[in-house]
């Protein structure tokens, strides 16, 4: 006799539509209003990761958006476990990572203010998200499914690229269906062209250029565009800078690049001085300029696809587009020319880079990140919590063939443990690095637990000050001593060993073997640096002194350095 065929239901919908659009790997954590999808996870031939806390399943999400390219989706469950999503989605927002967040819902009785009473309720859940996701996305009816999901991916990978926010109540997951399973579906984001009246007034600005200078943030990394940009600035023989979530959109070592050193005010003085500027990707904002310090003298143009960030610091020739489609269209419309004097210039602006922070005696600093960058394999990525060591990464660190990844965005602790599990579920052949201080190593211990079940090959790197590190320079500096900096906190080797972890107590000196030993064994390790580390000098409040804006650092923005609450 034949075998019954199973039934199936709501959530099966979702895992079908899911496969459909090419997910591979799922993150989440189960419960009771979410357990229909789960269940047709389980039948799936989707890989899950499933993570202890549902905030680091968000980041682990986002991490395997940015290193991927694709949608990454993330399921969890309605009221507590979905609000807990919150953080890790506004670091994908300010990110441009496309996570799909799908959480379960009260049974449908329930929506709309309903107050049943039902566990979880709340008046509005989606409410909740409208103002941290691209967008919002509601089903009601099993039917509902697949065009909800398909609508809510083109959402998600549309220029700029974010995370979405669909939500599917528990009895439409439950609901059995008949329809036949979901194989097609279609959700193709719509190209942002640059217009082409802009791009012939840029090329005309670029060619009568004496000093053309290039700023390249974090929408050329996301639009797979270093190419690209490399081709336009050799041709217009023009200095690269990066902003700190562009690294790695241009060479660290070529001849014209101004690395990322943006906090320093002889870069910030280089950037002013360009007779034209072309921004890619970038907003200019607090970070990118200085805390709002840069002050162009000549014109800007910016291309970026965020219309919301076009021209929202300085007026420019705005350009909303895609950074891969424009800068393809300026390559072809600007008129080469030889080789002159901006790699002279360029040597020039690092060497005083160089000069400044040599005078600083942060020797320890310097070679405890050396440690790690020459630890590392060079196609290896690196995730970065909110950590001292982590604000020299920004300025300081040669992402090589790989790649860095903060959470500078938004600003939150955690972030960097969780987002390279995420990392290295997308890719187990290759080490990933995670680098946190003891106070963001605390919201994501839990995590341990995660890397050690799936035997992920992630090293854990926590540089141990005992305490919120930033936040203690903060306020030392401002008020002469420090309040609510100071943490107990565990053996963290001991702590990782119990979780069946490998661990090992190390010293700047023997960092860099220990480092490299961690990464090159399987498996997930830990490598734990007992070090107060210190940032390097200011400048931008000497460019305040000297007559700059009202709206940089004052009695709530005390200190110079990245971070926006958290150290």
């Amino acid at each position: 006799m034949p075998t019954a065929q199973r039934a199936r239901h709501g959530g099966d919908l979702v895992v079908e539509s899911l496969t459909a659009l090419g997910a591979s790997t799922v993150f989440g954590l189960p419960g009771q209003h979410a357990l229909g999808a789960f269940d047709a996870l389980r039948r799936s031939g989707l890989s899950y990761v499933g993570l202890r806390v549902e905030n680091n399943a968000g980041f682990a999400a986002d991490a395997f958006a940015r290193v991927t390219g694709t949608v990454a989706p993330l399921l969890v469950s309605t009221g507590p476990g979905a609000l807990m999503t919150l953080a890790a989605l506004q670091e994908s927002a300010a990110a441009s990572a496309p996570v799909l967040a799908i959480g379960s819902q009260v049974p449908t009785a329930g929506l709309g203010g309903g107050r049943k009473g039902y566990l979880h309720e709340l008046v509005d859940q989606k409410a909740s998200f409208r103002d941290v996701v691209k967008s919002v996305h509601t089903v009601r009816t099993a039917s509902q499914i697949p065009s909800a999901v398909a609508a809510a991916w083109a959402s998600a990978l549309e220029a700029p690229a974010g995370p979405v926010w669909l939500e599917i109540p528990q009895d439409v997951l439950l609901a059995p269906v008949s329809v036949p399973p979901v194989t097609s579906l279609r959700a193709e984001p719509r190209p942002l062209p640059p217009r082409s009246e802009l791009t012939a007034e840029a090329a005309r600005l670029l060619n009568a250029a004496e000093r053309p200078v290039i700023l390249a943030g974090g929408g050329v990394v996301r639009a797979g565009a270093g190419q690209e940009l490399r081709a336009l600035a050799e041709a217009l023989d023009a200095p690269v800078a990066t902003t700190f979530g562009g690294k790695g959109a241009f060479p660290w070592d070529h001849p014209l690049s101004l690395q990322s050193w943006l906090e320093d005010a002889h870069t910030t003085e280089f950037l002013e001085d360009a007779d034209v500027l072309l921004v890619v990707g970038s907003g200019l904002g607090e970070l990118s300029s200085n805390y709002h310090t840069f002050r162009p003298r000549g014109r800007l143009v910016q291309i970026e696809a965020d219309l919301g960030k076009l021209e929202s610091n300085h007026p420019a020739l705005g350009i909303h587009a895609d950074a891969r489609e424009a800068l393809t269209a300026l390559a072809e419309a600007v008129t080469p020319r030889p080789p002159g004097t901006a790699a002279k210039a360029a040597a020039g602006l690092l060497t005083q880079v160089r000069e400044r922070i040599d005078a600083q005696g942060l020797e320890l600093e310097r070679r405890v990140l050396a440690a790690v960058r020459n630890a590392l394999p060079d196609d290896s990525p690196s995730f970065w919590d909110m950590t001292i060591l982590a604000y020299w990464a920004w300025s300081a660190f040669d992402p090589r063939a790989g790649a860095l990844h903060s959470a500078q965005g938004a600003g939150g602790l955690g972030y960097g443990f969780p987002a390279a599990l995420g990392a290295a579920a997308a890719d187990r052949g290759r080490p990933v690095l995670a680098v946190s201080g003891d106070g963001g190593a605390m919201y994501s211990i839990a995590e341990l637990a995660t890397a050690h079940q799936y035997q992920l090959p992630v090293t854990w790197l926590i540089v141990d000050d005992g305490g919120y590190g930033i936040l203690r320079e903060y306020m030392t500096d401002t008020f002469g001593e420090a309040t609510a900096t100071e943490l107990s906190r565990p053996d963290f080797a001991a702590l990782a060993e119990s979780f069946g972890v490998p661990a090992v107590r190390t010293t700047p000196e023997r960092l860099h073997a220990d480092l490299a030993d961690a990464l090159a064994a399987p498996g997930p390790s830990v490598v734990v640096l007992p070090a107060l580390l210190r940032m390097f000098a200011p400048t931008h409040l000497d460019r305040l002194a000297d007559g700059g804006p009202d709206d940089g650092p004052g009695p709530d923005r005390p200190c110079s350095q990245p971070g926006p609450d958290q150290g």
